[in-house]
């Protein structure tokens, strides 16, 4: 059984479509959860969604906070099965679905896999990432097109706009940080269970088109602060220190020259910087 899990912050529009792709696809063994971090939106309970199981998680817990309870519901049902974390701003490719049990029958060997992340246009906007932790530097490489025939290829870190999860491989449902509201939480995901033994790759045979929704950026306060958060306390965790230290005194430069500019954006970044401090301090 293949189970998608989405997120749900005012996108219920979205998510409809998302369905109605996987659901064109034409293969019948799957359900599709969505975990309703806005409990006021009521789009969530149209009827294009009757066929999904909604989660409520009562107020907005952040990204990694509400796959967590979707993977544990999951988990309860099924501790074997196939887990697809997919953005609601995706369409799935149409030949995608009809693989995925092939693929972890043929490579059983694979924990965490990304699939390929495409834009409207054609153009591939994820195939792999790679991680440096000398220079701290968190690339996006496309790591496929090079390697065509083959069927996987290993990756540090996959993106969570689309990721596949196969839970026969855990002893215990695995989790998302929740110290990482939003942003980077996929990026510790990967980084941590591969420092478990965990095999993670990203594959061709399975993927999706992203239509990069403007959800994010209705507050981009908010957006800068969470992501300067989860970044530092990412690069905190798996740079090396001098890495870090270097990142660290960048970024925050950074952030008091936007101030000018873009203040909402300066404004969030120092918010950001402002979190991971107290953050050190309550540890101290």
């Amino acid at each position: 059984m293949i189970y998608f899990i989405t997120v749900n912050y005012y996108s219920a529009e979205l998510i409809a479509n998302l369905l109605k792709s996987i659901q064109a696809a034409g293969a019948t063994d799957w359900k599709f959860l969505v975990v309703n971090n806005s409990p006021d939106d009521r789009l969530i309970d149209g009827e294009e969604l009757d066929s999904a199981l909604i989660l409520d998680a009562g107020r907005n817990v952040g990204f990694g906070a509400a796959c967590n309870l979707g993977l544990n519901w999951v988990y309860r049902q099924d501790s074997r099965a196939v887990v697809w974390i997919i953005n609601p701003d995706t369409l799935v490719r149409s030949d995608s679905l009809q693989k995925v049990q092939g693929f972890f029958e043929t490579h059983p060997e694979l924990s965490i896999v990304g699939t390929t992340v495409s834009e409207p246009c054609g153009k591939i906007w994820f195939a792999g990432g790679r991680f440096v932790p000398e220079t701290g530097a968190m690339l996006c490489e496309d790591r496929l097109s090079d390697s065509p025939a083959v069927a996987w290829v290993r990756s540090d870190w996959v993106t969570g706009c689309s990721l596949l999860i196969n839970l026969s491989k855990f002893d215990r449902c695995p989790q998302f940080d929740t110290d990482y509201f939003l942003y980077y939480e996929d990026f510790d995901f990967c980084q941590r269970y591969a420092k478990q033994g965990h095999l993670i790759g990203v594959t061709g045979q399975m993927g999706v088109v992203h239509y990069p929704s403007s959800i994010a950026n209705r507050n981009l306060f908010t957006k800068f602060k969470y992501s300067t958060c989860g970044y530092l306390v990412a690069m905190e965790r798996y740079a090396a220190k001098s890495a870090f230290i270097m990142r660290f005194i960048r970024l925050s430069g950074h952030a008091l020259l936007l101030l000018c500019v873009r203040p909402q954006v300066g404004i969030g970044k120092l918010a950001g910087v402002a979190i991971y401090l107290k953050r050190v301090i309550r540890r101290c």
